[in-house]
């Protein structure tokens, strides 16, 4: 749902419901998976090619109570580190008439209204867009594309159903003549993060990118680009 703040302000997402599913339903089932342990040690310990078979073999000699009293106090506390990644990564989108707030990993991030041309949802992205296609933010989330949709658009922001500037994107091939200077390593960069699946050093990259105009996005893990305006306005050098 969307919860209406002090002053008019509409957050979208940091649910109570979604925190009770991440609070309580992860170390729950972290418990009962890891209730399980003293019911496979023993056969686990016995395949040559399962990784830390020491630990399973501790587990198998354990006495049946204290391996499950051990089995289940791991999964539990394995469920709510969990659940303390998953709180603090979720993206929670506060905004009114006059801006918005992006907030991640405790975060802050806010964009001015008179700042933004363009809101839209790419793929599992919210992405705000500035003037002559400049990209402000691309942040990823689980958030409902219905449900940011209706929160700006009822603040009056430019929301569209797609990416305006979609057809200007080429797919990144290392060496490209009119790629800026210093945009390749980056680009290489950035793609083993994609590869890696290390979310913040994908964001921190694109951040980089976008200093010297070049605005990037995912798609089936491969990279796509295209020219923007640098912060400040000036246009990226073209071939």
């Amino acid at each position: 749902m969307r919860a209406r703040e002090p002053g008019g302000a509409t957050r979208v997402g940091g649910d109570v419901g979604e925190l009770l599913v991440m609070w309580v339903g992860f170390p729950l089932l972290g418990g009962a998976l890891g209730g399980r342990l003293p019911m496979v040690a023993d056969w686990v310990a016995g395949l040559p090619w399962a990784p830390v078979q020491g630990w399973f073999e501790l587990v198998a000699g354990l006495p049946y109570r204290r391996a499950l009293a051990g089995g289940l106090l791991l999964g539990m506390l394995a469920g709510l580190l969990l659940a303390y990644v998953g709180t603090r990564e979720r993206l929670i989108v506060t905004m009114d008439r006059d801006g918005v707030r992006l907030r991640r990993d405790g975060v802050d991030r806010e964009l001015a209204r008179r700042t933004v041309t363009a809101v839209f949802v790419d793929g599992r992205e919210l992405v705000l867009l500035g003037p002559a296609g400049a990209e402000l933010a691309r942040e990823r989330s689980d958030l409902s594309r219905q449900r940011l949709k209706d929160a700006f658009d009822g603040h009056g922001w430019p929301w569209r159903d797609a990416d305006p500037y979609r057809d200007a994107y080429r797919r990144w091939v290392e060496g490209l003549p009119d790629l800026p200077p210093g945009a390749d390593p980056l680009l290489r960069a950035r793609q083993r993060a994609v590869d890696a699946h290390r979310a913040r050093d994908v964001r921190e990259l694109g951040g980089e990118l976008a200093r010297i105009g070049v605005v990037v996005r995912d798609e089936g893990g491969r990279q796509y680009w295209r020219a923007a305006p640098r912060p400040g306005g000036q246009a990226p050098p073209q071939p």
